[in-house]
C-alpha cells in the first residue's frame, strides 16, 4: 500500500494528519497500550529481523497474534 493512498484516506474521512509516523505511532501504541509480545509487534510492522542467529530460529509467523494485536 503507498503513501498515497493513506493521504487519500485521511483526506477522506476529513482527517487533518499526515501519514508520516504511523508506523512510528503504531510501535508506540504496541509498547504502552497492549499486551503483544515485542516480536508480534515488529511482525506486523513487517520488519526484518538483521540478526541472523535469531532469525534462522524464528519458524512462526505469531499469525494468531498478530491477529489479536490487529482487533485492538
Amino acid at each position: 500500500m503507498s503513501n498515497n493512498t493513506h493521504s487519500k484516506l485521511l483526506r477522506e474521512q476529513g482527517i487533518r494528519a499526515a501519514v508520516h509516523g504511523f508506523r512510528s505511532s503504531f510501535r508506540d501504541w504496541c509498547a504502552e497500550c497492549s499486551n503483544a509480545p515485542r516480536e508480534a509487534c515488529e511482525i506486523a510492522l513487517a520488519y526484518v529481523n538483521a540478526n541472523r542467529v535469531e532469525t534462522a530460529y524464528v519458524r512462526s509467523d505469531l499469525f494468531e497474534r498478530r491477529h489479536t494485536l490487529m482487533q485492538s
